[in-house]
């Protein structure tokens, strides 16, 4: 077998523990083998009028959704009378299940985390002393701390309120493009806030990240309805911030056992991410600008990407 196939989606499987991998082997095999065909040969809430498999939206017709036949191409909103008139939005029983069982995730994730964890979490933030810390550190910690200073505490909070001021500045300005206001802003941050670590107890135990961007489509999708870029922004800031905190962490962690001093990690992630997200958006631009039809795949060259 080639190795690289075999981890080039999923990542290595030797990195999870083996309760991990079992548990994701029983719940695929339920979900794709149990769940999902007795549901879909039942015709569950006329499943059989989609395709089995797809991550596409459609009509009640089955065919895919016309997004133009609802959407104001000045303002980007979406004209509910329109909307009611065409169709409500439909998708494949696959498709529903995986958001369905995103929202399970992330209740599963809180109430684990309170139960099994929830006691040593609050001891931990009770007792920020000192003295244990250095009780609680091991033997790669003492050796951090004897031979290299720590990164200040006011590096990371001078970046925190220099992006969020920056993220503000991108949401309320730019004629308000983004449709996100700044209430919608500070609440993504939140809740990004809140899950990063429940979520990176998970990661840190079991190798597998839940997803935060189910939920918060659903929370500005109820709060601030008919604006699909302010859904977009707001996924983004709420989800991404969250899954990049903890690859922050994730390659820190690596760092930590490999003794690569902490100003040194830190000051390289703040330069591969502004090279990254540079070179992302000058992709991504260039790809919009010369490329036509890129966003209609019923339009583009047969065989494209």
């Amino acid at each position: 077998l080639d190795w690289n196939t075999v981890a080039g989606f999923l990542g290595s499987p030797l990195a999870y523990p083996g309760f991990a991998i079992i548990n994701m082997l029983v719940g695929f095999v339920l979900y794709i083998y149990v769940v999902i065909p007795i549901s879909y040969w039942s015709n569950f809430y006329d499943a059989k009028k989609f395709p089995l498999i797809s991550s596409h939206t459609f009509d009640s017709t089955g065919t895919p959704y016309n997004v133009s036949r609802i959407l104001n191409d000045a303002t980007f909103d979406i004209d509910m009378d329109a909307y009611n008139n065409y169709s409500k939005l439909y998708l494949s029983i696959t498709f529903a299940f995986d958001y369905g069982l995103c929202f399970a995730t992330l209740t599963a994730t809180i109430s684990h985390v309170f139960l099994f964890h929830g006691k040593t979490i609050n001891q931990m933030w009770r007792k920020t002393t000192d003295a244990l810390k250095e009780q609680a550190g091991d033997v790669h910690t003492r050796i951090m701390k004897r031979n290299y200073e720590q990164v200040p505490v006011w590096w990371s909070i001078t970046i925190l309120f220099l992006m969020t001021i920056m993220a503000l500045i991108c949401c309320e300005g730019f004629d308000k493009q983004l449709q996100l206001p700044w209430w919608g802003v500070l609440l993504s941050l939140t809740i990004a806030l809140v899950f990063t670590l429940p979520i990176g107890v998970i990661q840190a135990t079991t190798n597998q990240q839940a997803g935060l961007n189910v939920i918060t489509e659903l929370i500005i999708g109820y709060l601030y309805p008919g604006k699909p870029l302010a859904n977009v922004a707001f996924k983004t800031y709420g989800y991404i911030s969250m899954s990049q905190a903890l690859g922050f962490l994730q390659d820190f962690k690596l760092g930590h056992y490999m003794k690569i001093p902490p100003k040194s990690m830190f000051i390289v992630q703040l330069v591969a991410t502004l090279v990254s997200s540079s070179v992302y958006f000058m992709t991504a631009w260039w790809l919009l600008t010369t490329i036509p039809n890129i966003c209609d795949e019923s339009m583009l060259p047969e065989g494209s990407p």
